[in-house]
């Protein structure tokens, strides 16, 4: 009876339910936790990590392209900052979930066409102003010191990034 009871609470609460299979798998009882839809939910789990990293991606290389099409924007400090933020929550990701490094060529390319959209409507360049495939290494998307002009912008950015006087 618990079973069916555990089964329906899925649909009508599923906070509830979490915690009340939590509770059954914690004291053994397995034959009454609804298994199949806990590995359903352990499962789906591992694909958001997955969607978050090609979110993160898709967003981080289209910042990249916008700096690199336009790096004299007054748009590039905030841009820039984008960067920072999506390489930080990426690193966080990676060591929270090591194998997804093993994934990133491939969610870089998946992300690419995404990204140059997300550009061009940032830019107002068309699409075609940007490169057919991703111009950065996996290398350099993760790297923190990286920015596609090795002039000013990259020089700013580096200096934005020292220590005050202490």
């Amino acid at each position: 009876m618990l079973e069916v009871l555990t089964k329906d609470l899925y649909d009508r609460d599923f906070l509830e339910w979490t915690r009340s299979n939590a509770a059954l798998l914690r004291a053994g009882r397995f034959d009454q936790a609804d298994i199949d839809r806990i590995a359903e939910e352990i499962e789906d789990m591992g694909k958001n990590q997955q969607r978050e990293l090609g979110s993160r991606l898709r967003v981080l290389i289209a910042h990249l392209l916008k700096l690199r099409a336009e790096p004299g924007s007054r748009a590039a400090q905030g841009w820039m900052a984008t960067v920072d933020v999506q390489r930080a929550e990426i690193r966080q990701l990676l060591r929270q979930a090591p194998s997804l490094r093993a994934q990133i060529g491939e969610a870089v390319a998946d992300m690419y066409y995404p990204a140059v959209s997300k550009a061009a409507a940032g830019t107002k360049l068309p699409r075609t102003a940007f490169p057919a495939g991703c111009p950065f290494s996996v290398d350099q998307l993760l790297d923190p010191e990286f920015f596609p002009s090795s002039g000013l912008l990259a020089a700013v950015s580096r200096l934005e990034r020292l220590p005050g006087p202490s």
